[in-house]
């Protein structure tokens, strides 16, 4: 209709529009460009809450068992079976779990060591499959008690200087103090394999040597510290509790990865509400100079409106010019951003390899982000939403100089032209 035609030129640059084009131009990238941050910044938060939430829920259980554990091996047997025969219950874990030094090639160093069976360490497939070249868990649980062969975090043998078939002695305390107070157990290992979960505060932390051979380290002779359990899905595991804690049996104790992780999972949802109210700010903020473009526009055009309306164009007529007008650049800066924005996420990482192979630093730094990568995870739900308030903002920013031009009294426009 001519109204979208007249609107069109309207937009195109002339010279004594010249003001008003490029106040167009920076609304355009400013709408574009607040639409690209807030979905890379929203992208960005989900990526590393998913990243965070996949590897703590894969590195760790849903639910824990602590308490009077029977101390035989066949009364907690029975335990666990129980435990594994309820519905959605996916692995239980026996382990132990206690803090050593560990000594390297002159190298010291504090470390987390968990032990458990050979058939529970395969099913865990964070720790398992991530086993890097030139090592296995091959040999992992076989000798007397176990062996002698252990799994490093590959961070924590970068640490100490160590790789596969390197000697290590691990240093604790020893749960029977002598006559003289508190003794010290040591005993030398052999590294087997170096993991990788891709979280640096597991990787640089955490060891994993057979069960029977953690019982006898640490002391703890037919006994052990906690059932890890793991669930089908782990949003459940409030709701397990109960069912967990009766099949345990009297005397245990039942608690789940949301109270573990609670503070730490609340402050990102926090962070991720700040920052997006933040970044529509700024969508507002850009969608301000579609105003005052198009308020210089009505003003350059008084005398065109009048002729327009002694023409026989109706009031609707001037108000869809001149919303048609701002609203188009509302939805090409959106669009710009949403493209933009899009390809991105897609490409992030590509992205942080080029950026650190041209300035030769690392942008994200494992042992402060806990990650090795930027992630990003595009959630087409939130896109729509970014997407859906920026046209809005733009419609909104476009309506009073619009409704200012229709109601624009033609005499008064071309009285002294």
């Amino acid at each position: 209709m001519w109204e979208r035609a007249v609107a069109g030129r309207y937009l195109r640059a002339r010279r004594q529009d010249a003001g008003v084009a490029l106040i167009s131009i920076l609304a355009f990238l400013g709408i574009g460009a607040a639409v690209l941050v807030l979905i890379v910044v929203m992208s960005v938060m989900n990526g590393f809450r998913t990243e965070l939430l996949d590897k703590i829920l894969g590195f760790n259980g849903h639910a824990y068992v602590v308490g009077q554990l029977p101390l035989s091996d066949g009364q907690r047997d029975g335990v666990v079976q129980r435990i594994r025969n309820l519905p959605g219950v996916a692995q239980v874990t026996p382990m132990i779990e206690g803090q050593v030094m560990i000594v390297g090639r002159g190298q010291a160093g504090g470390a987390i060591v968990r032990g458990v069976s050979r058939k529970d360490l395969e099913a865990t497939p964070l720790v398992s499959r991530t086993i890097k070249p030139g090592g296995s868990i091959e040999g992992y649980g076989q000798g007397e008690f176990g062996g002698d062969l252990i799994l490093l975090g590959d961070r924590l043998a970068m640490q100490l200087g160590v790789g596969p078939g390197d000697a290590v002695t691990l240093v604790a305390a020893s749960s029977s103090p002598s006559a003289f107070g508190m003794s010290a157990n040591q005993k030398d290992y052999t590294v087997g394999g170096l993991f990788s979960v891709g979280m640096s505060e597991y990787d640089q932390a955490f060891a994993y040597m057979p069960l029977e051979q953690a019982q006898l380290f640490f002391g703890k002779e037919g006994s052990v510290d906690v059932l890890e359990v793991k669930l089908d899905d782990p949003d459940a595991a409030a709701g397990l509790k109960p069912a967990i804690r009766q099949a345990a049996g009297p005397g245990a104790s039942v608690s789940d990865w949301t109270e573990k992780n609670q503070s730490f999972f609340n402050a990102l949802q926090v962070e991720r509400t700040v920052m997006r109210f933040i970044l529509f700010c700024i969508v507002v903020i850009a969608a301000i100079n579609i105003v005052s473009g198009l308020i210089m526009l009505v003003k350059n055009k008084s005398r065109d409106i009048g002729i327009l309306r002694t023409m026989g164009a109706t009031k609707n007529s001037i108000l869809r010019i001149f919303f048609m007008a701002g609203a188009s650049i509302g939805v090409a800066g959106t669009l710009a951003g949403l493209i933009l924005g899009v390809l991105f996420c897609m490409n992030i990482q590509s992205i942080q390899k080029f950026v650190e192979w041209v300035t030769g630093t690392s942008v994200f730094n494992a042992d402060v982000y806990f990650l090795t990568h930027i992630p990003a995870r595009i959630e087409w739900g939130e896109v729509a939403l970014i997407v859906g308030v920026s046209l809005l903002v733009s419609f909104i920013a476009t309506l009073p100089p619009a409704l200012r031009a229709a109601s624009l009294d033609p005499v008064e426009a071309l009285r002294y032209e």
